[in-house]
C-alpha cells in the first residue's frame, strides 16, 4: 500500500485514510475503506505490544467492545508488532472479539498524523523532540498497578515485570525503532470522517501514556451512532 502522511493529527471533521493492514485476530487484511457506508469504527493505534502503558489501553478497548457494538460501532486495534509475534500473544492473552492488525513499519499513525519522538538529552520541541530530563520528570501513578507515583520510564519496567512480559527479538526491534511513537484514538462515522479523537499529542506530553475515560469514549460513540 502507498504510504500516506498527514500534517499532525487527524481532527473532528477530517477524512480519514483508508489503511489496509494484516490482520491478527484472524485471516486476511483489514481495511478502513470495509467499514465505509456500514458502520462507525473505533480505530486504536497503538504502540507495540512492547509498551506495557499501550497492553493496557488494548485490553480497556476490547473490554468497551460489547457496549460499543451494541450502538452499532465497530472497533480495530492496531499495534506496532510484527503479525507473527502478535498472533503468539493475543494466543496467550486473548481479548474476547479483538479484531486487530499489524503494522510495524507505523503506516497508518504517520497516515493519521501520529508523530515520532526524538528523545534528546536536554532539548525539548513537543511533540517533535523531548528531552531526557523531561520525560524523567514526568510520573505516573496507576491505582492498583504501580506501588505510588514513578517516573515513566520506572512505571513501564515495574509493569513488565509485573506481567511477566518477555522481549523478544522483534519486540526490541519495535522498541529501538518505534518507542517514541505517540499514539491515538480516532472515532470515525459511516462515511470514514473523523468525529472524535484522543491522542497522546497536546498538553506538551502531560497525556503521554494516558487514555480517555470508558465515560468520555462511549459517549462520543453515541452521539456518531446517533
Amino acid at each position: 500500500m502507498s504510504e500516506l502522511h498527514a500534517d499532525g493529527p487527524l481532527q473532528p471533521g477530517d477524512r480519514a485514510p483508508n489503511i489496509v493492514l494484516d490482520a491478527i485476530t484472524r485471516d486476511g487484511t483489514i481495511a478502513l475503506q470495509d467499514f465505509r457506508g456500514h458502520s462507525p469504527i473505533l480505530i486504536g493505534l497503538f504502540r507495540g505490544l512492547h509498551c506495557p502503558f499501550c497492553r493496557r489501553h488494548i485490553a480497556a478497548q476490547a473490554q468497551l467492545d460489547a457496549a460499543l457494538r451494541d450502538k452499532g460501532v465497530e472497533s480495530l486495534t492496531v499495534v506496532n508488532t510484527p503479525i507473527e509475534r502478535a498472533r503468539l500473544y493475543f494466543r496467550y492473552h486473548p481479548l474476547p472479539n479483538l479484531l486487530a492488525a499489524s503494522d510495524p513499519e507505523r503506516v497508518s499513525h504517520r497516515a493519521f498524523g501520529l508523530p515520532t519522538l526524538e528523545f534528546t538529552d536536554k532539548e525539548t520541541e513537543w511533540p517533535r523532540k523531548v528531552g531526557m530530563d523531561v520525560v524523567m520528570s514526568m510520573q505516573v501513578d496507576i491505582s492498583g498497578e504501580t506501588p505510588g507515583s514513578m517516573n515513566r520510564l520506572a512505571a513501564a519496567e515495574y509493569l513488565n515485570n509485573k506481567d511477566g512480559y518477555e522481549m523478544t527479538e522483534a519486540d526490541q526491534r519495535m522498541a529501538a525503532t518505534g518507542q517514541g511513537q505517540l499514539f491515538g484514538q480516532f472515532l470515525l462515522d459511516r462515511e470514514g470522517i473523523v468525529r472524535w479523537s484522543f491522542t497522546e499529542v497536546p498538553d506538551g506530553g502531560q497525556r503521554m501514556f494516558g487514555a480517555p475515560s470508558p465515560q468520555e469514549l462511549m459517549s462520543a460513540a453515541s452521539q456518531v451512532a446517533s
